[in-house]
């Protein structure tokens, strides 16, 4: 099957889940009722008669803003998981286990712990709080990696996000555990949820998973080859440190923007990536978008689940992916070492 035909396939089934991601609730929607209501919304088409009044605010600011985030955190999360595995040439790689997700969750920690406020930021502090710290996650790994490894390998780079996301994770369960009044407040927050999100954090992380398309793919050949291994890059003239450095703080940035407004959602940047690899292959002009779709494909999915599994409750969305992707993990650890057996 050409590249075409399987984006096709992919487009076909992102279309599919977030109408069901939409129109699956407390009450149903039928998918023609829910393109009516978008048309209506956006070019003014009459509804149709029998459509029940409360259906268009329902779905607009209610379901759809959901969905769509939950779409682009899990696009944004896969390419972060895309690009994180690439740089360090392991399948087992990711954001979440680099440290980064886990900075940008002692951010949020602090923030809800302590109650700071900022004038002019408002409902954005503790987004803003958790890139930062994302951000600086990332920075201080690949610094101390250097300290430790002039050539900064990716084993070096690995086992020191692993340390500092273990830290991370001490301390805010440090600072849960110590205030009592916030800690379930902040223990939803880790589990991560994508309910009563609004427009503005829609639009501001589609922004960020735009220009992080648009950035990875321009650093596109650089991946290629920095997937052959270290020594093959160096050969080809490539930058090493130079570029890990730079497409790993773009990856900080990412995935930060993605799980300041929903919170920390592990297992998306490694079952996307993997899954999508072994149909499109490696190079990254066609795995990129595509892992961006899967792994939107993969979270609209995983958030229906988490609010319908239940009745009258919803399964934080991290314990969802959790359950998935701890099998996936041990697959990929257990089939890597077989075929190097």
């Amino acid at each position: 099957m050409k590249f075409r035909a399987k984006m096709i396939v992919l487009l076909v089934a992102a279309a599919a889940a977030l109408l069901l991601g939409i129109g699956i609730g407390s009450v149903y929607v039928a998918p023609g009722d829910i393109l009516a209501i978008i048309a209506n919304h956006l070019f003014g088409t009459p509804l149709p008669d029998a459509l029940p009044k409360s259906y268009p605010a329902m779905v607009l600011n209610m379901r759809l803003p959901r969905v769509i985030l939950a779409f682009l955190t899990g696009a944004a999360l896969a390419m972060g998981g895309t690009v994180t595995q690439s740089i360090l040439q392991n399948p087992l790689a990711s954001p979440f286990g680099l440290g980064i997700s886990a900075g940008a969750g002692l951010g949020a920690a602090i923030v809800i712990t302590f109650g700071f406020a900022a004038a002019g930021l408002g409902a954005f502090l503790l987004p803003s709080v958790s890139l930062g710290f994302a951000l600086a996650t990332v920075f201080l790994v690949v610094f101390l990696s250097s300290r430790l490894d002039r050539g900064v390998s990716n084993v070096t780079i690995i086992l020191v996000g692993t340390v500092f996301s273990l830290f991370c994770n001490a301390v805010m369960n440090l600072l849960a555990t110590s205030s009592p009044a916030y800690a379930e407040r902040v223990q939803l927050w880790l589990l991560g949820s994508f309910s009563m999100k609004e427009w503005d954090a829609v639009w501001v992380l589609a922004a960020a998973t735009a220009l992080g398309l648009v950035f990875f793919l321009f650093y596109a050949r650089e991946l290629d080859v920095m997937t052959f291994g270290e020594e093959s890059a160096q050969a080809m003239g490539v930058d090493l440190i130079r570029h890990k450095r730079i497409l790993l703080a773009a990856v900080a940035a990412l995935t930060g923007a993605a799980v300041a407004f929903v919170g920390i959602i592990g297992f998306v940047d490694l079952i996307a990536p993997h899954i999508v690899r072994r149909w499109f292959g490696a190079a990254h002009r066609k795995v990129l978008p595509a892992s961006a779709l899967f792994g939107g494909t993969f979270l609209v999915l995983c958030d229906l689940a988490a609010r319908t599994l239940v009745p009258a409750r919803e399964i934080p969305i991290g314990a969802i992916t959790a359950l998935l992707g701890a099998p996936f993990f041990l697959y990929i650890f257990f089939a890597g070492r077989k075929n190097r057996g």
